[in-house]
């Protein structure tokens, strides 16, 4: 059962990536002085269990473990229905045309995307693991600040 679960979890991630298989280096210049995350839950408008548990759970590592962070805006989180004319840039900018939760880390004005699409559909549905291998993540991140 478990290896079908992993399958089946593994094949929707495939699917999901391949369109955003191309890895684009973003080397574009913003402020020098800004030094921050940004994290993008990507979705469509229809959404299965795993994807709204993805949103539900980074909403609570965020909160839990990085809410002086979300003050301050040195972490920010946005839900994107990429589906919405209005979202069509940002989606392209990180070749997003499904579910995808990035980390876009801005540090001294250079950008750099890590995707995390993968982890998120393997450990979506467990919000303990989940919350902890992405304030792992975050906090790494946030040291090299």
């Amino acid at each position: 059962m478990k290896i079908i679960k992993f399958l089946t979890i593994l094949t929707i991630g495939l699917m999901l990536t391949a369109c955003n298989g191309q890895s684009k280096k973003n080397d574009q210049s913003l402020d020098q002085s800004i030094s921050k995350i940004e994290v993008l839950d990507f979705h469509s408008t229809h959404r299965c269990m795993t994807c709204k548990a993805i949103e539900a759970n980074t909403k609570y590592t965020l909160d839990t473990y990085f809410s002086k962070q979300l003050k301050t805006e040195e972490i920010t989180f946005q839900v994107i229905d990429v589906d919405k004319k209005e979202n069509e840039k940002i989606a392209e900018k990180f070749q997003a045309s499904g579910t995808a939760l990035i980390l876009n880390v801005i540090k001294n004005g250079k950008e750099k995307q890590i995707d995390l699409t993968e982890f998120a559909f393997m450990e979506g549905n467990d919000k303990d693991a989940f919350s902890k291998e992405l304030k792992t993540k975050i906090d790494t991140e946030l040291k090299t600040f």
